[in-house]
């Protein structure tokens, strides 16, 4: 897109106003804005106002995005298109990934845990064997002013109906010993269907502040400060949460998210229900307590799981106790729009976010400290983040949230009749 003549004028003009370094910054600036919105011309088939026939779609507005370069910090603008997506070819999304790992791999180097295969990740990633602790230092400074940024915006630009929290593990050395560090994330739905990383976090494994918290265990307290840190940061009308059943978590729920419903993760039930039976009676049992799910109202779905447990208790009378001990959890998805059952009644959302943070802590596989660990978790889902709001896609339409909206259903509306109360055992 050429500049018009008052474009060339002013920015002239800026350019004799700015000294040596900043000159650079702002030429490298206009080129790479020239070349995302040509490149975003020809992906539209138009330029801005143009009518064309090769038109695909229409331009919907700019997202800020800063690029970090050897020339500076050029704030640029990526193009919003109203259908599909765009992003442009010569950004790198992963970028703030590969530099904590960069930072990570070499922070171990310095700390003195390294092994002859850290070594060769110093030199796989473009450094030589000698690191100065000042660089590590700088490196790490950058990033982490990205990262607190992402970690503690603001999440009250939008209602998050729905909650999905969820924990993985990974090694970290802590007071000369490698521990397993949880890192735990919360992600949410918003009105509009679209998904984002509310946060990440976890307890302290160490005083000074850092850019998210990783710790040692999934207590009350551990994720009580966690999602508190989340209401603080804006997050209101939480009508539904999804998550395991780990009794600090639960706890935590019913504390802070006083009146929001509860949905027990069915995959973690299932797989809590093969604990206490044999090996090969899992999958008829399983394939028995997913006729729960197959229902298609709600009154069914608890009709249903008071069947299953009946006919499972004969043979296992402890899966027919877990059952109906786990009742209006398991089931709580059923007071929503059955449009969205099979996208809540589990944390299988939060999967790809886990596996994603375990392939990339697999490179290092037992990081220096708590920090540096939770550096990289932080990376890794602030440019998940990113993805999701440059494709702009809808994990639930528009629709059917409208739909929720105005339900409005609240924990108090999870009633089972009186011949499935649970907690009941015939006797």
């Amino acid at each position: 897109m050429a500049l018009s003549q008052s474009d060339l004028m002013r920015l002239l003009q800026s350019l004799r106003t700015a000294d040596g370094v900043e000159t650079i910054r702002m030429l490298c600036e206009r080129i790479l804005q020239e070349l995302i919105e040509a490149e975003a011309t020809e992906t539209i088939g138009a330029a801005p106002g143009e009518h064309s026939s090769q038109r695909t779609t229409w331009r919907n507005g700019h997202r800020d995005r800063l690029l970090t370069t050897q020339a500076g910090d050029p704030d640029l603008k990526i193009p919003k298109v109203r259908t599909g997506s765009f992003f442009p070819s010569l950004l790198e999304r992963r970028r703030r990934i590969d530099r904590a790992l960069f930072a990570v791999v070499m922070e171990a180097y310095v700390h003195g845990v390294s092994t002859r295969s850290v070594d060769y990740l110093v030199k796989a990633v473009g450094a030589d064997s000698g690191i100065s602790k000042s660089q590590v230092s700088r490196i790490c400074g950058e990033l982490d002013e990205e990262l607190v940024a992402f970690k503690e915006r603001p999440l009250d630009h939008t209602v998050f109906p729905y909650v999905f929290l969820d924990a993985t593990c990974c090694k970290a050395w802590v007071n000369h010993r490698i521990v397993s560090q949880t890192v735990v994330i919360g992600t949410g739905i918003s009105v509009t269907g679209h998904r984002e990383i509310l946060g990440h976090g976890g307890p302290p494994a160490r005083a000074e502040p850092r850019v998210g918290e990783v710790g040692d265990s999934e207590s009350k307290p551990f994720w009580t400060k966690f999602l508190r840190s989340l209401r603080a940061r804006g997050l209101e009308n939480v009508q539904l949460v999804i998550s395991d059943s780990h009794s600090g978590l639960v706890a935590a729920i019913r504390t802070v998210f006083l009146g929001s419903a509860r949905q027990r993760c069915r995959v973690h039930f299932v797989r809590d229900v093969f604990g206490v039976i044999e090996k090969g009676s899992g999958e008829m049992v399983a394939a028995t307590i997913r006729t729960v799910f197959a229902q298609t109202t709600g009154e069914a779905v608890r009709a249903q799981l008071n069947v299953v447990a009946d006919m499972l208790g004969r043979q296992f009378p402890q899966v027919k106790r877990m059952l109906l001990d786990a009742a209006v959890d398991i089931t709580a998805f059923a007071d929503f729009p059955p449009a969205h059952w099979k996208k809540i009644w589990s944390t299988n959302p939060l999967e790809q976010l886990n596996r994603e943070i375990k392939r990339r802590a697999d490179v290092v596989t037992v990081f220096p400290n708590p920090a540096a660990l939770d550096r990289l978790a932080a990376a890794v889902l602030a440019e998940l983040h990113d993805e999701w709001q440059v494709f702009d896609r809808r994990y639930l339409s528009e629709a059917s949230m409208a739909e929720l909206l105005t339900a409005q259903p609240t924990a108090d509306d999870h009633q089972f009749p009186p011949q499935q109360k649970p907690n009941q055992l015939d006797q």
